[in-house]
């Protein structure tokens, strides 16, 4: 979005230039005497850049000779630069989503709930937290009852470094509780985050496979493995195994004694603890379902005890003729393009998202060994910056073989298209000192803001050369120093307005 919109409005900008600032200039402009001097500000600063050229004139070799070794330093740092999908993003809320045990209890839940956020609450900052617990009967949300959701929302006016402060002290907090697993992401992140993948999470390990146990253990191995990488955080397998289930085996030989046929028992099994519609009540244009279940209280001697009804009229509990016991389960069992899958999710606490995922590839081939007939990838927001970046550089690749030929064709000469690219690489020195100032992470907009960059600098550049071009052939100007220090203070105010429109207008982002 961020690009689509810079290349709407340089079109937009294009258009009004070539069509309404002519002819509001014909209707503005006609019959008026153009000043023959410049502006205070412009001539004070003409003055102080055409001095500070003049000095600088003298040495030219020592200037270009600088002006390059300047070059090669910065593009040095572009390796030891990280990069990252997206840039953190300082929005004033977190959400937090907090997992225990499978078959943990809604109260249980609840409990560990309140303790969390009385916690939270006492830290600096925070304003506001509430949880989330539970899911509809009908629903896409298919997380259990051990996993709960809490909005966090900080005090209004809160700097960028401030609430950095208050998610390092939440994540600090939450530590303490033990047996907790947390993911803590802005809310736009984790929107955008669970677009790409489904989760909230920058990085989605899944592992595709038939055998259930099989994924179950390679699971475990690829979560220590990627635990284990420096700056790992969040680490969690997305359907562990282990929710308490209640198992009724019915046997067959006490179903034929007693004549009960094996799909009415368990029709009353379910009946009885599931409920089942008895009838209706209306309130006005509103119909509500009457429903009746026996309570849950009590263990598996309430439950053999259920009566059933035998066709001659006896009556039989559940335990003579079924086995009851209890075991474990799974609460949900994971589908992707019609194969079974185990999912694991983590973040990095490093910023460098690209170099954590290649860690975490590394630690994973070498400590994990998969199963027969399984495979592994790697999703999430590291792939969709590799795909982003990958993109980008063949757009702006084709992109820039356009504008050399544009270039070519304008120029007149190849010193002056030589003239005008060798600007890019000492303009790009710029922008590496800006993202090494602001931490060293290349985000995908940073790689935007490049494009932006480079495109200013060509348009000074042809500002620059086409006015030299005008004064010495349409001027009859001899080009000497003399004719290169005045173009260059005629063209100080206009590249210095559009350079400044463009970096002022970038600034809130």
């Amino acid at each position: 979005p961020l690009g689509m919109a810079y290349i709407l409005a340089v079109i937009a900008s294009l258009a009004v230039a070539l069509t309404v600032t002519p002819a509001l200039s014909m209707a503005l402009l006609a019959g008026r005497e153009m000043a023959e001097r410049d502006p205070p500000v412009v001539r004070w600063s003409r003055g102080l850049y055409e001095a500070g050229m003049a000095r600088v004139s003298r040495f030219p070799r020592a200037i270009v000779a600088l002006a390059i070794l300047v070059t090669i330093a910065g593009a040095a740092l572009l390796p030891s630069f990280g990069s990252t999908f997206l840039p953190d993003l300082k929005e004033g809320h977190f959400v937090l989503h907090t997992s225990t045990l499978p078959g943990t209890s809604v109260a249980e839940s609840l409990r560990l709930g309140k303790l969390v956020s009385d916690a939270v609450m006492k830290i600096k900052g925070v304003r506001l937290i509430s949880q989330h617990l539970g899911r509809a009967d009908v629903s896409d949300d298919t997380t259990g009852t051990q996993a709960s959701e809490f909005e966090i929302d900080l005090d209004p006016g809160l700097d960028g470094a401030a609430q950095g402060r208050i998610e390092k002290e939440i994540r600090a907090t939450l530590d303490g509780f033990p047996g907790v697993a947390v993911a803590m992401r802005t809310f736009l992140t984790e929107r955008v985050e669970e677009t790409l993948t489904g989760y909230t999470a920058p990085v989605v390990i899944n592992i595709y496979g038939n055998d259930l146990n099989a994924l179950d253990r390679a699971s475990r191995d690829t979560a220590a493995a990627v635990g284990s990488v420096p700056g790992a955080s969040e680490v969690q397998v997305q359907s562990p195994p282990g929710a308490p289930e209640l198992g009724i085996s019915l046997r067959a030989a006490d179903l034929q004694l007693y004549g009960l046929d094996p799909v009415r028992v368990l029709e009353a099994v379910r009946t009885a603890y599931q409920g089942d519609t008895v009838g209706q009540i209306y309130d006005g244009n509103q119909v509500f379902d009457v429903m009746v279940t026996l309570t849950k209280d009590g263990g598996i001697g309430q439950i053999g005890a259920l009566p059933l009804k035998t066709p001659d009229g006896r009556h039989v509990s559940l335990s003579q003729v079924a086995d009851i016991e209890l075991g474990t389960g799974r609460y949900q069992v994971l589908h992707q393009n019609a194969q079974r899958v185990q999912t694991i999710t983590a973040n990095t606490s490093t910023g460098d998202l690209a170099g954590f995922v290649a860690s975490a590839k590394s630690a994973v081939a070498a400590k994990v060994k998969l199963p027969p007939g399984s495979y592994l990838e790697f999703t999430g927001a590291a792939e969709a910056q590799s795909r982003s970046r990958r993109d980008l550089a063949i757009s702006s690749s084709a992109t820039a073989i356009g504008i050399v030929l544009l270039l070519s064709m304008i120029m007149g000469h190849w010193r002056n298209l030589l003239l005008v690219l060798v600007n890019l690489p000492f303009a790009m020195i710029g922008g590496v000192l800006a993202v090494a100032v602001t931490g060293g992470i290349l985000s995908l907009g940073s790689m935007v803001g490049f494009v932006t960059l480079f495109g200013i600098t060509l348009r000074n550049s042809i500002m620059m050369i086409s006015h030299y071009e005008h004064m010495v052939a349409e001027e009859g100007r001899e080009w000497n120093l003399a004719t290169a220090l005045e173009g260059a203070g005629d063209r100080l105010a206009p590249i210095l307005m559009t350079s400044l429109v463009t970096a002022l207008g970038l600034l809130p982002l």
